[in-house]
């Protein structure tokens, strides 16, 4: 049973600083819930650590495309399944688009029952309203990557 989790969000920012903030995966757990840690590994491979359905959770996954100001995609290539896209549109000067899109493969039967009731969508939910106060609040972002990559074929 795959699992799709789409949402999105408005942010009182330039695209530019959305972006680059998103980029800044080690900071995930400051505004994701149940993320311990995100280690990005390379240009294109980021470890995961999080607590999933009351426990911990490790994975790695792959930026599969990249694209400054518009887009960052990933598949997992350790773990759970999952890949999925946030894409970035410019609404004017200083206010950004968010949406995030998700497929996910819960594992346990906790997690199934949880994505059933829906707790994987409101959980995206609350973890884009945090994003939107975190770099709010900032006003800038914490670091930049303006790399690219481009799209690859992923077996999985």
């Amino acid at each position: 049973m795959v699992s799709r989790i789409e949402d999105s969000i408005e942010v009182n920012v330039p695209v530019h600083t959305a972006y680059d903030q998103w980029t800044q995966f080690e900071s995930f757990p400051e505004f994701m819930e149940g993320v311990k840690s995100v280690t990005q590994l390379d240009d294109r491979h980021i470890h995961w650590v999080a607590k999933i359905g009351g426990k911990t959770e490790e994975w790695d996954a792959e930026i599969t495309h990249q694209e400054p100001d518009q887009r960052i995609a990933w598949s997992s290539t350790t773990g759970a399944r999952n890949a999925g896209a946030v894409k970035f549109r410019s609404l004017g000067a200083d206010r950004t688009e968010v949406s995030l899109e998700m497929m996910v493969e819960p594992q346990s039967t906790t997690e199934k029952v949880g994505t059933a009731l829906g707790f994987d969508d409101r959980q995206v939910k609350e973890d884009l309203k945090k994003f939107k106060q975190f770099i709010e609040s900032r006003g800038h972002e914490t670091g930049a990557w303006r790399g690219k990559v481009n799209p690859v074929d992923h077996p999985r």
